[in-house]
């Protein structure tokens, strides 16, 4: 079922050679965004291997797991950025909580009551509800850096958001 992935391991590591990257993020960044697979978080911002942390969850939300990563990264991992990239054409997006428990369910043939996915029908007031709560978050350095960011799927486009604060 995995033959693929280690077939192509077995490749990776005849050239992998080690780079004596540490495990600290040379452009002090911290990237939290979608599961979406049109999303190559390091070519989208120009970034290369060891450059950001990358922190990736269904819909890019500052879950308690997501600002956990935050958490660490800004305390141990020297990161003084955090990019918060959403995108368009989102799963996550468009729905509400129910529609997409409704969704779920239908395809797992399971009831997801009592499962939150974090569906909304505002992106733009989420993410910067979200953003609110990393700011808000007394374990994350109050000068580390906050951005937010919406890409376009279709364009390649990098939008930023404007919040206050």
């Amino acid at each position: 079922m995995f033959d693929d992935l280690l077939e192509a391991n077995l490749r990776y590591q005849e050239a992998f050679e080690d780079t004596g990257l540490s495990g600290i993020a040379r452009r002090e960044l911290v990237v939290l965004t979608c599961i979406d697979s049109r999303i190559d978080p390091l070519a989208m911002l120009g970034l290369a291997p060891g450059d950001a942390k990358i922190i990736r969850n269904a819909g890019a939300r500052v879950t308690n797991d997501a600002l956990r990563s935050l958490i660490l990264a800004t305390n141990l991992l020297q990161a003084r950025r955090i990019c918060v990239v959403q995108h368009t054409d989102c799963a996550m997006t468009g729905r509400t909580e129910a529609e997409t428990r409704a969704k779920v369910s239908e395809a797992s043939g399971v009831d997801a009551i009592g499962w939150e996915f974090l569906s909304t029908t505002d992106q733009m007031a989420t993410l910067k509800n979200d953003l609110v709560r990393i700011r808000e978050c007394e374990l994350i350095p109050a000068d580390v850096k906050l951005g937010a960011f919406i890409f376009d799927v279709r364009t390649g486009a990098l939008e930023p958001v404007v919040t206050k604060g």
